[in-house]
Order: structure tokens, then C-alpha cells, then sequence
């Protein structure tokens, strides 16, 4: 059986979290000091649990108009290199510049040419909440991320049990972490509906396949209970896109390709940031 990318990419994940000796304890012990050394250099304000300095990812999607969540990537496993030499601090600054509410930055190495380091430089640059954008296979998984300095991580419906979905996102609470669960259809909806999410990303980027498809946003989005924030993922472009997503019912968008390969990145944001229908 041929293995799609997802499949290839969560085995990967697996694969390296299978062999990470250390215990929860431990690495949740060790994330105390790494997380503050990050939040000291990075000079974050807010305080989540603990007095940890937290930014509020959810509050930040709220608001008048369509709000995006801007995202660092360097390449993609289908298109290749995208913006391999871009510097995340800069990036980060363009898109504040530009409007952006959050920023998603890729921290997968192999496949997206991301980094833990990519995520801090970005964070230190700007006051925007930060979204861990990587593939969540393990408890470890969500504690790396609130010590790399993340204010949120990401679970996918697809690449998780139920069991791991209720328990990555309980820990991720319990850390003060904000949590986006993507799904990629009603089916997966209703799985995420079970854990009672806050932010529901709705991927229009097939990952088994990377195709897009975008009209599968708008067949998800009636399915999204009031209340819960929809997050519109993959496939947008420009104004037409997200006028057409917000029409449909969503509060924000995240947008990494057409951001990162853009010439003129405070444009390209200003042109997503629409008001949304009263």
C-alpha cells in the first residue's frame, strides 16, 4: 500500500517520539526553565498559569474583521522550496506590520524546513501569539512546544486517537496553551467536538493527498457549533477567498504560502483583513 504524505509524515513523528526517553515528568520539570528563558528573552507580556508569560491566542481572534493568522513556513512537501532563506524575525515583523492577529511557524525540520529557533526568532520580533505548527504525536509533543515558547499547538483529528486527542489537549490546557484541532470534514468535526475546543481549524489542504479543495470549508462550516471560533486553513489567496470564507461564517483565516512568497507582504494581509457580515 502506498503510503500517503500524511501517513509518511506521522510515521516519521511517531518513529522519533518512540524513541525519546524521557519521562512527562521530567520534561515537563525541564520546560519550567526553558520556557522562562525564552519568555525573559523574548520580553513576552501577559502571564498565563503560574505566572508563565503567555499571549492570549484565542482572544486575539476576536474582533471586527476577518482575522488573520499569518504563518512562517519554508517549503511544503508538494511545492517544494517556497521561501527557504526567509528570516523569521523579519517575516514576523512585516506581517505585525501588515495587521496579523497570530502567527503559526513550522517547526518541522524534514518536511517544512522548520524549527524550534524559527519559532523563537519570530516570537522575540513581534507581541503576536504564537501557534506551534507541527505534527502532535505525543504528550512530549505539546510540552516541547510550551518550552520552545509557543502560545499554542496544533492537534490534527486525523493523526490522533481519541484518547490522544482528549489527553494532548488536556495537558496543553493544563500548560496554559492554547489548542487549534484541524479537521479536514464533518466526520473529523465531530470527533473534535467531543474534547469542547474553543478553535476549530478547518483544512481545506487534503494532507493525505495535499490537494486543496476549497470548497471544503464552506461545507464544514455549518457544522461549527456558535461559539466556537472557525479558523479557515490552505488554499487562500486573496480577497475573493476570504470574503467568501468569512460569508460562510469564519472569524479568522491562516494563510502561510501566499504570505511567504509574496513581494508585498502588508498588502497581501490587508487584503484578507475584511470586515466581517453583521
Amino acid at each position: 500500500m502506498t503510503l500517503t504524505y500524511l501517513d509518511a509524515i506521522i510515521a516519521h513523528h511517531r518513529q522519533r517520539a518512540a524513541a525519546d526517553q524521557r519521562t512527562l515528568s521530567q520534561a515537563r520539570t525541564a520546560a519550567e526553565s526553558q520556557r522562562a528563558a525564552v519568555d525573559a528573552s523574548s520580553g513576552a507580556p501577559g502571564s498565563g498559569r503560574g505566572g508563565k508569560a503567555l499571549r492570549d491566542f484565542a482572544a486575539a481572534l476576536q474582533g471586527d474583521s476577518l482575522m488573520v493568522i499569518a504563518e512562517i513556513k519554508r517549503r511544503s512537501p508538494s511545492r517544494g522550496a517556497l521561501n527557504e532563506s526567509l528570516d523569521p524575525r523579519q517575516l514576523a515583523k512585516r506581517y505585525a506590520a501588515g495587521g496579523a492577529a497570530c502567527l503559526s511557524v513550522l517547526t518541522d525540520g524534514p518536511h517544512f524546513g522548520g524549527s524550534a529557533a524559527d519559532l523563537q526568532n519570530a516570537r522575540a520580533a513581534t507581541t503576536l501569539p504564537v501557534l506551534r505548527k507541527d505534527f502532535t504525536v505525543s504528550a512530549l509533543d505539546v510540552v516541547d512546544a510550551f518550552a520552545m515558547g509557543a502560545d499554542a499547538v496544533l492537534l490534527i483529528v486525523a493523526a490522533l486517537s481519541d484518547d490522544e486527542l482528549a489527553t494532548f489537549n488536556a495537558l496543553a490546557l493544563e500548560l496554559g496553551l492554547a489548542v487549534l484541532v484541524e479537521v479536514h470534514d464533518e466526520s473529523e468535526l465531530r470527533r473534535a467536538l467531543r474534547i469542547e475546543p474553543r478553535l476549530i481549524g478547518v483544512n481545506q489542504r487534503d494532507l493525505r493527498t495535499f490537494e486543496v479543495d476549497r470548497e471544503r470549508a464552506v461545507r464544514v462550516a455549518g457544522e461549527i457549533p456558535e461559539g466556537v471560533v472557525g479558523v479557515a486553513e490552505s488554499g487562500i489567496t486573496g480577497m475573493a477567498d476570504a470574503a467568501r470564507l468569512a460569508a460562510a461564517g469564519y472569524r479568522a483565516v491562516l494563510v502561510g504560502e501566499h504570505l511567504v512568497t509574496s513581494r508585498e507582504v502588508e498588502a497581501s494581509l490587508a487584503d484578507l483583513r475584511l470586515a466581517l457580515p453583521s
